[in-house]
């Protein structure tokens, strides 16, 4: 018998994404009722698939063969705890599935018998054709010799090595896997809940289970009240996921949802990705993380000695990880923050003060088109946000990234966008050059407008200095984009 499953949760058995299942279903190629396909329509539309080489079958494998080292346990499996709750779970309801396949198996029984004694009592050929129809069907369920349904097996295997969350009202979904809260899985996956310490202190994150199983993984002080436990509200910092879980969550609709922050944090490290560019590593407390959304900007300072010293800088790393923030700063004379950076005066281990997030360069939510990335130099920082955001939660189905460069080392990062290049097969980089930022904004647009046919169906963001914005966004209006596709950042 075919098995339902979700679309996000067939998408991560089969090893493809979501908005790839979703492609399928809109071309009217893969049958969906509800939000669900089913496994045999999933092996029709994959008749080769194989799943050793599949996303689930590869991740399962992955913690079977690394399962005697403890550390790697510790990191990719639930506990033995969180373990023996999900076979149990699962045990329940195969129990529950036979107790219902046996009523059903009575009932058809009793109903052939009925049949079979009223044909006697009453002859006629309808009612011998309906006796011997019901016969032959339960004889053929019975002998059936139906090839095991290897997703559906599959799907049960990634149900004890895994639990899926629905968030309502958003309808979103995400895997929670090995020891993860349900907020460490929430953040990682791009998604953007209510959350402050995530610790167990503030309550930020308290959420209400609609259905599902919780446990406890992490103590915590914030005490709910008699009403929020009646009504099955949970720390979502402190409790993993037994079973899938449907949860009750606030989420962070437009940067105006996330407050202005002031965190102390300490510098972590400062490395080279270029002649003129550095890479800026700075860490929050534990207890006092920043919340932000992917593509917003921040103000840092430091103090020196009698002054303090301010620079504002796009964060270049995905709000899925919100203690380690990583900002590409260039060389600049006139910015005393840069020159003291450069110089060496900020350190490792140096005290530093975060102010944000602001700015509304973000991902445009429930939008499906595909995307066009345009950036110039070190507006390559937002946009790499927004990129490694959009591949957690799956937001586009293709994306092209037009890095232009100004000066010698332009293309600081390219080795990493050409393994992005490498490993998706949605994905494409093109690196281009200019003499001065007006000139690479219309080269950009230009060249990203005779290589994409539908650049007039993409969302296209564009981050780098006022001139390159403002060259590329108006050779792309020139085409007919409409100004609501267009989302830019100046830096």
């Amino acid at each position: 018998m075919a098995q339902m499953l979700s679309i996000s949760r067939a998408a991560h058995l089969i090893g493809v994404t979501r908005g790839a299942l979703q492609k399928r279903i809109r071309e009217g190629e893969l049958a969906s009722f509800d939000g669900t396909v089913t496994t045999e329509e999933l092996l029709r539309l994959y008749p080769d698939l194989d799943l050793e080489e599949s996303g689930g079958f590869e991740h399962v494998t992955q913690i079977k063969e690394k399962a005697f080292a403890k550390r790697v346990r510790e990191r990719m499996l639930p506990s033995q705890e969180v373990l023996a709750q999900r076979l149990f779970f699962q045990s329940e309801e195969l129990a529950d599935l036979r107790r219902h396949l046996s009523h059903y198996h009575n009932l058809v029984l009793a109903l052939s018998e009925r049949l079979a004694a009223m044909s006697l009592a009453h002859p006629s050929e309808p009612l011998r054709e309906l006796a011997t129809t019901l016969d032959a069907g339960l004889a053929r369920v019975l002998g059936s010799d139906d090839k095991t349904d290897t997703l559906a097996v599959m799907d049960d295997v990634m149900r004890v090595m895994s639990a899926r969350i629905t968030v309502k009202p958003s309808g979103g979904e995400f895997v929670l896997q090995g020891p993860e809260t349900v907020l460490e899985a929430a953040l990682r996956s791009g998604h953007a809940p209510s959350y402050g310490c995530g610790n167990g202190n503030c309550g930020l994150c308290k959420a209400r289970v609609v259905s599902g199983e919780l446990r406890q993984v992490r103590p915590f002080d914030y005490p709910l009240s008699s009403a929020e436990k009646a009504q099955n509200y949970a720390l979502l910092c402190c409790n993993t996921a037994v079973t899938d879980l449907v949860v009750e969550m606030i989420e962070a609709e437009s940067p105006g949802d996330i407050p202005e922050q002031h965190i102390a944090a300490k510098v972590k490290s400062v490395t080279a990705a270029g002649t003129d560019t550095l890479v800026l590593h700075v860490q929050t407390p534990r207890s006092s993380r920043l919340r932000f959304m992917a593509g917003q900007s921040v103000s840092l300072g430091v103090a020196g000695g009698t002054a303090d010293f301010q620079g504002d800088y796009a964060i270049a790393s995905c709000s899925c990880d919100d203690r380690n923030l990583l900002f590409h700063v260039p060389r600049e004379e006139g910015n005393e923050f840069a020159v003291r950076l450069f110089a060496g005066a900020i350190r490792g281990g140096d005290s530093i003060s975060v102010w944000g997030p602001w700015g509304d360069f973000v991902l445009k939510k429930d939008s499906t088109r595909a995307t066009l990335f345009l950036a110039c130099d070190t507006g390559f920082a937002p946009v790499k946000s927004l990129i490694e955001h959009a591949l957690a939660v799956e937001a586009a189905e293709s994306i092209a990234l037009y890095w232009t460069a100004t000066r010698a080392d332009g293309h600081y990062l390219e080795n990493h966008c050409r393994a992005w290049a490498d490993v998706l097969d949605d994905f494409s980089y093109h690196p281009l050059t200019a003499p001065d930022e007006s000139a690479a904004g219309t080269e950009a647009a230009r060249t990203a407008i005779s290589d994409l046919a539908d650049v007039a169906e993409r969302d296209v963001y564009i981050a780098g200095p006022e001139a390159f914005v403002q060259s590329a966004r108006a050779a792309l209006l020139a085409t007919g984009l409409l100004d609501s596709q267009l989302i830019v950042v100046t830096l």
